[in-house]
């Protein structure tokens, strides 16, 4: 209950009304102890009209009228003349003088709170102007105690009410909070953690509909964050469907390319030269078909296996890739080059590597016979305290803007016409799995330059935002 936000409200609201009331008790102590004064003062006013009506008064009467009044003595003063109207003994010598007739509001509550606090019995000499001006002036002296026994209680019954007072605004103040504030916050969680079971299931997005502003721009934030949630987690679930559908037709595909391959040198026999030139084109088409699938396929998997680091040449892997890209280039006008230094040996994967090598070679060769002009490819091998470093360079007409905008994304990164984008996000993928990183350094219309940096310590690589 205490840790909870009504019932610390609640605690805070009482002590806060409390703290009001306390703030107010102090000026209604002062007010009451004025209006305890004037009442004696008025009491004492009749007493003496009533000696004054008549000269001769038993002794027995005055100490009545004494006793009513709560005074010891009664002074009149009249045209500068001062009559002692009513008296007594006096118990102790008069302690202090009280002037009421034009007092201030601080002197009122300093002397109300040193009455209130002094335990002392004490005779005081009060001062005031008469009722209904009969006379000038008239001074009484009465005792301390019972004013400050009525100060005491009334201060009690004050301090009771004002108690009453905070208890009931503080519990009305709570079920108002808890109704309108604590109860709709319940159940934006209750609806978070019954999305968070199902979060696929559309029915459970929020409807914003509480009545406070602040609370429903929560809701209304919250829906939209599921909206998208749960669309996300539809698509990766297709996303995933469709993987399964490829691992499945993959078979199949490659068995219609090894049938196609049967056909084809079948066809090549055929003396009809139209024949003999579509047969390795649609040879080609349909491998490309399988490649993609694979690739896809590939992609698909819940994640690539952690490389095996040793120690490898990497002159050798960019031999093997370059000479494998050589084969490929055909007629086209397009030259390679490498720089690796001698006997720099990186600790890497040495299959994981040869991939990601091979497709940004792949990916500029295609891009250079695609544009139709001469070409260069490069690998440039370098190293410095903290990494190796690996850059591929050509001189094609560089990345497309859609291209850059999702680069390394699989699907949306595709740097050819017709691409899929698989070839770059897995080869990111790969080098991320090294602990390094793989940057687009420049793209323009002299070319396109990738980066490929691996750590020599066990340290991942800060990533570099291109």
């Amino acid at each position: 209950m205490l840790k909870s936000f009504s019932g610390r409200l609640l605690i805070l609201t009482t002590i806060f009304v409390m703290l009001a009331e306390v703030l107010i008790f102090v000026p209604t102590i002062a007010r009451f102890r004025e209006e305890y004064l004037m009442n004696r003062l008025e009491r004492a006013q009749i007493a003496s009209l009533t000696l004054l009506a008549d000269d001769m008064i038993m002794p027995e009467l005055e100490y009545e009228l004494l006793k009513n009044a709560g005074v010891y003595n009664v002074v009149l003063r009249r045209d500068e003349v001062r009559q002692l109207i009513l008296s007594s003994p006096i118990p102790a010598p008069i302690h202090k003088t009280f002037d009421m007739r034009d007092p201030s509001a601080w002197m009122l509550i300093r002397d109300a709170m040193i009455g209130l606090w002094d335990t002392e019995e004490r005779v005081f000499r009060v001062i005031g102007n008469p009722v209904q001006d009969g006379g000038m002036l008239i001074e009484i002296t009465l005792p301390s105690a019972p004013l400050r026994t009525a100060l005491i209680d009334y201060g009690i019954r004050i301090l009771i009410l004002s108690a009453v007072i905070s208890v009931v605004t503080a519990g009305l103040l709570f079920l108002a909070v808890r109704r309108f504030i604590v109860k709709p916050i319940k159940g934006v969680i209750d609806h978070m953690q019954a999305y968070a079971k199902a979060p696929e299931d559309a029915r459970l997005i929020i409807m914003p509909n509480a009545g406070v502003t602040e609370l429903r721009e929560a809701e209304e934030a919250l829906a939209s964050l599921q909206t998208q949630l749960t669309g996300a987690l539809k698509q990766k679930e297709r996303l995933a469907q469709l993987g399964g559908a490829v691992s499945k037709i993959s078979h199949d595909l490659r068995n219609i390319l090894t049938s196609a391959v049967l056909f084809t040198d079948r066809i090549d026999a055929s003396e009809d030269p139209t024949v003999r030139r579509l047969a390795p084109k649609l040879v080609n088409s349909i491998t490309r078909a399988v490649n993609l699938c694979e690739s896809t396929l590939t992609f698909g998997r819940a994640e690539e296996p952690a490389p095996r680091l040793t120690r490898m040449s990497l002159a050798e892997t960019v031999d093997d890739v370059i000479a494998g890209e050589r084969l490929a280039v055909g007629d086209h006008d397009m030259s390679f080059s490498e720089d690796i230094p001698m006997g720099m040996n990186v600790r890497a994967d040495a299959e994981q590597l040869y991939r990601v090598i091979g497709n940004l070679v792949r990916n500029a060769r295609q891009a250079i016979i695609a544009s139709g002009e001469p070409g260069e490819i490069s690998v440039v091998g370098s190293e410095n305290d903290k990494c190796w470093q690996i850059a591929v360079t050509d001189t094609g007409p560089g990345l497309p803007k859609t291209a850059q905008e999702h680069l390394f994304k699989a699907f949306q990164g595709g740097t050819t016409s017709g691409g899929s984008g698989l070839g770059l996000a897995i080869a990111a993928e790969l080098v991320r799995g090294h602990g390094g990183r793989l940057d687009l350094d420049r793209t323009d219309e002299r070319g396109t330059r990738f980066v490929i940096s691996l750590p020599k310590s066990d340290l991942t690589l800060s990533p570099t935002i291109v």
